[in-house]
């Protein structure tokens, strides 16, 4: 199927009879290349796994060809692009100031163009904070709570922890008034102390939102795509091997445990119901409300399918997902076909339905199906106790939160109804 368009087609895809043509790229401009050397980080790895000619900075060529394909190939009227990394910031402030000017250039007029930038803030400055204010960057801040926990793994290039230049960082966004998330890789460690990282990101760092992401890495990963191992060596549904820090497990030893990401995420949910409603927001919890209400996940992972959100990396090669960057899931290259030819096609499509289609029977007749609906893919790593494939590793933990939330769910459904509450955007 990856040859289902001539080569060197560069037009856009066609919208469709009454609908409208929208999709979502991750932009990695400088690939894998960070001045930190984070012991968790799944991107790392790819400078060996890709290789390149460019020493990982993107081209002026293809910076254009995608911000061109990238406004042309999609009618929705705000554009949304994400710089990510790698560190993005080592580009420098020049190189954004190219990125807005070829945005205006190749709108369209109806077109709302908004930027979004992950770093780990270690680069900021007040010059930063002026550019970021001045052209409306939404920024995402890398902090994994108090100094003690977020220097255990977050450490720069030469060893030294990074906590104190992140802290400087979310005050300079903050006295800049740019808008800012915090995101917090929650790990082995600081998944057995969530109160002590929510209300130190509630009260010390003040994000816009909070947003929480396991880590869940398989022992392979730095060689093995996504769903291309042995089915049959997964480990059972709660045995040792599903679990970190065991001799056969299959995820690392910084991997959260599937019971402490339950803990973390049912502690945390009560601080907030308790204490912070309508004053602190969580992603996570933001979209279970939404998919009480009967609403769509409005994160990808708790979505019923997937494949709308691509990575497209320095050297012009677009990915299923960013969490699916090996060869085995390029989709081809901008320079030859365009992206929105690459995001409507059968190949996408085929990726984007495999989430549900491959779900086993244990998630099928889940009670909470709709609010999990199987998590991430790539986070299915386990067995049913039955011995099918495709279980999510973190499965345990989500069936807690979603017993633990639902009558305080429906709770805040009654209240959003009686218009004391204002329903999830």
């Amino acid at each position: 199927m990856k040859n289902y368009v001539p080569a060197s087609d560069l037009s856009p895809w066609p919208a469709p009879p009454g609908g409208a043509r929208a999709y979502h790229a991750m932009i990695k401009p400088i690939g894998a290349i960070c001045n930190l050397d984070c012991t968790y980080c799944y991107y790392l790895h790819k400078k060996e796994l890709l290789g390149s000619d460019s020493k990982f900075r993107i081209s002026d060529q293809i910076l254009e060809a995608h911000i061109k394909q990238y406004t042309e190939g999609q009618d929705r009227d705000e554009v949304v692009f994400s710089w990510q990394g790698g560190e993005p910031t080592l580009l420098g402030l020049d190189f954004f100031r190219r990125v807005v000017e070829l945005e205006q250039k190749y709108k369209k007029p109806s077109q709302r163009i908004e930027n979004d930038l992950q770093t780990n803030g270690t680069l900021l400055n007040d010059e930063w904070g002026t550019f970021l204010k001045q052209h409306g960057f939404l920024v995402g801040l890398s902090i994994d709570g108090p100094k003690e926990l977020h220097d255990i793994y977050r450490i720069a290039n030469d060893g030294n922890p990074t906590f104190d230049k992140v802290f400087a960082a979310a005050q300079m966004l903050q006295r800049h008034g740019v808008p800012f998330n915090s995101l917090t890789v929650i790990n082995r460690h600081n998944a057995r102390r969530p109160l002590d990282v929510y209300r130190f990101l509630k009260n010390e760092i003040r994000p816009r939102q909070m947003q929480f992401i396991p880590c869940v890495e398989p022992k392979v990963f730095r060689n093995f795509a996504p769903h291309k191992w042995d089915r049959a060596t997964l480990p059972i549904y709660d045995s040792p091997g599903a679990h970190p820090e065991n001799p056969d497990s299959v995820v690392t030893d910084w991997s959260v445990d599937p019971d402490d990401w339950g803990y973390f995420l049912c502690k945390v949910w009560d601080d907030w119901y308790r204490r912070d409603i309508g004053k602190a927001f969580v992603n996570l919890f933001e979209t279970a409300v939404a998919q009480w209400v009967g609403q769509e996940s409005q994160l990808c992972i708790y979505h019923e399918f997937c494949g709308k959100g691509m990575a497209l990396e320095h050297d012009g090669s677009l990915y299923s997902c960013d969490h699916y960057v090996y060869p085995e899931y390029k989709l081809g290259n901008i320079l030859q076909t365009s992206s929105s030819r690459m995001a409507f096609s059968e190949e996408q499509k085929a990726f984007g339905f495999a989430k549900f289609n491959t779900l086993p029977q244990r998630c099928r007749e889940c009670h909470y199906l709709f609010a999990c609906n199987g998590e991430c893919p790539k986070n299915r790593l386990i067995r049913t106790p039955d011995g099918q494939a495709g279980l999510n590793y973190l499965c345990s933990g989500l069936g807690k939160f979603w017993r633990h939330i639902d009558r305080d769910v429906q709770d805040i459904c009654r209240r959003i109804a009686r218009g004391e509450l204002l329903r999830p955007k």
